[in-house]
């Protein structure tokens, strides 16, 4: 997941009040339990520092919360009287999360919308396709391709004239099906989409997808589920279309895991992975990190950093942070400050379950990169 969105974070100073909000269910009672989850709210960050105009502006956001909108909930972020940002999550967080810090407060998010990928779902007939977008917003449209309307449709005859009107209507199919592969890889790239899942037509859907450009054809699957006609939605494409999303996710993680241990430090040779908390201070403060790894119960995530205005001013220690020109270091937790870098530098973060299997988990603490060059081990 790439954290650019949140850029408008890191332009102010803060500090940050973070809440992350179940709106609960919709009805008599729900409503009931989100006024007296919004005091709780409120009377936390009071609690914990926050200003009265901060909070006053998250409680009216807060109270504007509602189930039918936001049915899993949103994350709020806010300084200076303001809501600066919020977000809408995928899953519910376990109990309402408030917190005022010098830094946002990024890691559930991670957890609870950011690494879900975004799928483009297309919708495919013998005439065109319908292109949608799902992700962490809900569904939304990516536009649609229409080709040749006729002749697609074939006839039973044997006649000699009608096996020729058979073939100018299989000649219309193939001749759609490169449009819509066509209209489809350029939507993918506009969209940032991660993965593909094509819908409808069975004829008409091995065609398109052998026609796609292979660096989009290796991130698609089929699904023999649904259509592009109206009312052709079924409980069984959702599945299909959330099995493809979670088979996803696991493939990168595990891609990602494979890089990791091969490139660890412990061999005398350069390496392109790191992990221990002064060697991912020294890579962020470079701008190396290609990819953040996260493990959400790792002791290193609550570690003391000290950090300075600037997103590179970052150290285990409070007088680094000074010789980097920090003025007024303040301490946070470790994976606010590794996270914070990560946004402004357009590094990936990916969050890392802990291992099903025997041995450590990865990576050792629950923080690790993937480096953008490689780093010379110190000698020992």
């Amino acid at each position: 997941m790439h954290l650019s969105f949140l850029q408008p974070l890191f332009d102010r100073r803060g500090p940050w009040a973070t809440v992350y909000f179940d709106p609960a269910h919709n009805d008599e009672t729900g409503a009931k339990q989100r006024e007296l989850s919004v005091r709780q709210v409120c009377r936390t960050l009071e609690e914990e520092g926050a200003d009265a105009a901060t909070v006053e502006a998250l409680r009216v956001a807060l109270t504007a919360v509602t189930p039918a909108e936001d049915p899993a909930g949103r994350v709020f972020f806010a300084t200076g009287g303001e809501v600066v940002l919020s977000h809408r999550l995928s899953r519910p967080p376990q109990g309402q999360i408030a917190s005022w810090a010098p830094l946002p407060r990024l890691t559930p998010l991670l957890e609870l919308s950011g690494q879900d990928p975004v799928c483009l779902v297309a919708y495919i007939d013998r005439t065109g396709a319908d292109f949608q977008l799902r992700g962490a917003a809900g569904p939304q449209d990516a536009g649609h391709v229409e080709g040749e309307r006729h002749p697609v449709h074939r006839t039973g005859s044997a006649q000699w004239n009608e096996r020729h009107f058979q073939l100018k209507v299989e000649n219309t199919w193939e001749r759609n099906a490169g449009e819509i592969a066509e209209a489809l890889a350029s939507a993918y790239e506009e969209s940032g989409a991660d993965l593909v899942v094509l819908v409808g037509d069975p004829r008409e859907r091995p065609a398109v997808h052998e026609r796609l450009p292979e660096a989009v054809r290796e991130v698609t699957v089929e699904t023999e589920h649904g259509g592009r006609a109206a009312g052709s939605e079924s409980s069984a494409l959702e599945e299909a279309i959330e099995e493809a999303r979670r088979q996803h996710r696991r493939r990168r993680v595990e891609e990602v895991l494979d890089r990791f241990r091969a490139g660890r430090v412990g061999t005398d040779r350069p390496t392109d992975a790191v992990e221990g908390l002064p060697a991912l201070v020294e890579a962020a403060r470079e701008h190396r990190i290609e990819t953040l790894l996260v493990r959400p119960d790792g002791p290193e995530l609550t570690r003391e950093t000290w950090v300075g205005d600037e997103p590179e001013q970052v150290a285990v220690r409070r007088a680094e942070v000074q010789t980097l020109g920090g003025s007024d270091p303040v301490p946070v937790r470790a994976d606010d400050a590794l996270l914070r870098v990560a946004a402004v530098t357009a590094a990936d973060v990916l969050i890392v379950p802990p291992s099903d299997e025997e041995g450590p988990d990865l990576p050792t603490g629950g923080l690790g990169a993937l480096l953008r060059w490689t780093y010379e081990p110190a000698p020992a």
